[in-house]
């Protein structure tokens, strides 16, 4: 079974074992522009995805 990483409307699909950083590398996701959670709980980039994993990734949206 595969993770499964949602960025608005996208989904993008990853191997249990990656690290998110790792995942969201390979999938062209700047790393600093999203926030990720799971099952509602804000998940760091060291995490290691699971086999059914949903990531709910929210853009981060910054200005001055």
């Amino acid at each position: 079974m595969i993770a499964k990483l949602i960025l608005r409307d996208k989904e993008y699909e990853s191997k249990p074992g990656m690290t998110l950083l790792d995942a969201l590398k390979k999938n062209n996701i700047v790393p600093e522009s999203v926030i990720a959670t799971r099952d509602g709980e804000m998940i760091t980039d060291d995490e290691i995805l699971r086999s059914g994993d949903v990531i709910k990734l929210i853009a981060v949206i910054s200005g001055g």
